[in-house]
């Protein structure tokens, strides 16, 4: 084992098993993340301010999950591994054998919301403020999951905290998730929960969507640059990784909402 390598943790990836039925971490992770942000969105719509009604929300919740699931299993089969999809095209429903990809799902909640949105006849970034401060829950825990399952490992590293996955070699690597999960999730979740402090001004709806896709874009794009790239893609344009291609649009976005909303 090389010096300073911190050795994974003996962490069983189910949770529960009762016969052949077996209960992820990750679908745990998924669903606490769910119920976690709904509470999140319950509380910001009791909010004069904010003005959500309970039709809004239980909409929401539920084309929200939907394109969450969608969103994230078609994004991973069209930006991660579509030659294997296109070859073996009855694998793509299977989401139970891995592979889903945060920026399909939030393709995936953004047509949740423009739905819910024409349903209700309201303002869609007024959602996407509200989904933007629920969000970052799911990402922490989402990211924990990855760690348990020890997969989306970082790139071979000499610091003192690599640790050494299995199926990732012998060498420590970055544990990247937790990277993530502390940019993404803990830090993106302060900073969300701070700004919601405020009371909602509708006049500047975006502002917090604007906050959101910035940060996230920032946090992933940077630990990129530790996160071992996907096997079947390797490095891509510019010596960039899929992720950071997908997070460049995110920032951009993210900058012309903030830019948008300065002058009011």
């Amino acid at each position: 084992m090389p010096l300073f390598a911190l050795p994974f943790p003996a962490i069983d990836p189910v949770a529960i098993a009762i016969g052949p039925i077996a209960i992820r971490w990750y679908a745990l992770a998924y669903l606490a993340g769910i119920l976690i942000g709904f509470a999140i969105l319950k509380r910001l719509a009791r909010r004069p301010d904010w003005g959500l009604s309970p039709a809004v929300l239980d909409d929401l919740l539920f084309y929200a999950v939907l394109g969450i699931i969608v969103g994230g299993r078609l994004g991973y089969v069209v930006f991660y591994n579509p030659g294997h999809y296109l070859a073996h095209p009855l694998d793509i429903p299977a989401v139970w054998q891995g592979g889903m990809s945060f920026h399909g799902g939030l393709l995936g909640v953004l047509a949740a919301l423009l739905l819910v949105a024409r349903k209700h006849a309201l303002a869609p970034l007024v959602l996407g403020d509200g989904l933007a401060v629920a969000a970052p829950p799911g990402l922490f825990l989402g990211r924990l999951a990855n760690f348990v399952n020890a997969e989306l490992w970082g790139r071979p590293t000499d610091l003192p905290w690599g640790v050494i996955f299995p199926g990732g070699g012998p060498l420590p690597r970055h544990p990247s998730q937790l990277y993530e999960a502390a940019l993404e999730g803990l830090l993106l979740g302060a900073v969300m929960l701070f700004l919601a402090r405020r009371p909602y001004r509708r006049e500047v709806a975006g502002r917090l969507a604007g906050v959101f896709l910035v940060g996230y874009g920032l946090a992933r794009f940077g630990v990129e640059f530790v996160r071992e790239p996907d096997p079947q893609l390797g490095l891509l344009l510019f010596g960039a990784t899929m992720g950071q291609l997908l997070s460049a649009p995110m920032i951009v976005a993210g900058a012309f909402l903030l830019w948008r909303v300065r002058g009011r």
